[in-house]
């Protein structure tokens, strides 16, 4: 048990020591990219290293498969070169079960990243995204699903907009039974538009049947009123903000993606890609294990037998193209290419048993 120990305790010194090493390498390349990005005279020093802060936990969280095959390169090739694995095997243990202490490391900090650590990465990345978008265009836009309808904000510098429709598409940018109330930049009412249809194209929202009452002045505001059969919005939004908008799978948390994701299906949207995002986050410890065992496979050999730096590098390339397929499975599985529970868990219980059958004939022969 004493030996088990050790080797959890070395794997766990290495996976900390180089998650250390990318945390300050990530830090310094998200400072060039937060000043290329932003005006430091403008948003100040203090919100533009709060920005880093903010971001760092997501891109940490994203590297997690990288730390862990290169920590496990690392323990391996360590032990390979004190000659430790030599003396567990001349003690009688298998060299297989030698695995079991970076395994059961592995478990843990996939059940800890998934219950603990994705929690802290969607509150910092959803405040990170409301910073990023009032520092670049002056406001957010957001979106809120209730039983009477949709409604989504626009910001700008012009000022705020807030659309209600009773029904929308997929997707939320063909809008029916629409109703916006602009307001200008100090707060103040300014236009009210009602609208049969809308639909959003580039630039701006293409309204059919439309009613608009000017709330500026003290006129009345219904004797005012224009008619018009089709008329146009300018909006800073896009396609890809309003399905941001819906919650981005990465800045909701683990705990509270089942109940968004039976929110979006009751109100009719699509919620493939946070249902695909659910079970990758659950299938993350096993793909934590199928990195250490890859790693194992190339490397658990005494370094006498030469060539450790291909194996090494084989080890590495191999963990990467795992992490190559495992993505392209999830875009497939957003995609409604394929089943979600295939793409989710196909990749890691496939690099599994590729790994064990690597390392049964490496062992056995």
């Amino acid at each position: 048990m004493t030996l088990y120990f050790y080797f959890a305790r070395k794997f766990i010194w290495f996976f900390m020591a180089l998650a250390g090493v990318f945390a300050l390498l990530l830090l310094l390349f998200s400072l060039v990219e937060h000043l290329r990005r932003f005006d430091v005279a403008e948003i100040g020093l203090f919100e533009l290293f709060r920005l880093m802060l903010l971001n760092m936990p997501r891109e940490m969280y994203q590297i997690i498969p990288l730390i862990m095959i290169l920590s496990s390169l690392t323990l391996f090739l360590s032990l390979a070169r004190s000659s430790e694995l030599v003396v567990t095997r001349a003690s009688g243990r298998s060299a297989l079960k030698s695995l079991l202490s970076p395994i059961a490391v592995a478990l843990l900090i996939g059940l800890f990243g998934t219950s603990t650590l994705n929690p802290i990465v969607a509150a910092t990345t959803k405040r990170y995204d409301e910073l990023a978008a009032a520092f670049n265009s002056g406001g957010t836009s957001t979106l809120s699903i209730s039983r009477e309808g949709i409604w989504l904000r626009q910001g700008s510098e012009r000022g705020q907009t807030v659309i209600f429709a009773e029904g929308a598409n997929h997707d939320a940018t063909k809008l029916r039974g629409v109703m916006m109330l602009s307001y200008a930049p100090d707060g103040g009412p300014r236009r009210r538009i009602q609208a049969e249809r809308a639909s959003l194209e580039e630039g701006h929202w293409a309204l059919q049947g439309v009613k608009l009452w000017p709330l500026l002045g003290n006129e009345n505001a219904e004797s005012a009123a224009e008619r018009h059969d089709s008329f146009e919005l300018p909006t800073t939004l896009t396609r890809e903000q309003i399905r941001d908008s819906f919650g981005k799978p990465r800045a909701v948390s683990v705990w509270e993606l089942p109940r968004l994701i039976n929110q979006l299906e009751t109100a009719g949207f699509s919620a493939r890609r946070h249902t695909m995002w659910l079970h990758m986050e659950l299938a993350q410890p096993l793909f934590l294990i199928a990195m250490v065992l890859v790693s194992a496979a190339f490397t658990m050999r005494h370094t006498r037998f030469g060539r450790t730096g291909v194996a090494a590098l084989a080890a590495t390339m191999s963990g990467f193209a795992l992490y190559y397929v495992r993505n392209f499975a999830q875009i497939l599985g957003e995609n409604g290419q394929i089943p979600i529970e295939l793409a989710a868990w196909t990749p890691p219980v496939a690099s599994v048993l590729l790994a064990v059958g690597l390392l049964l004939h490496m062992e056995d022969g």
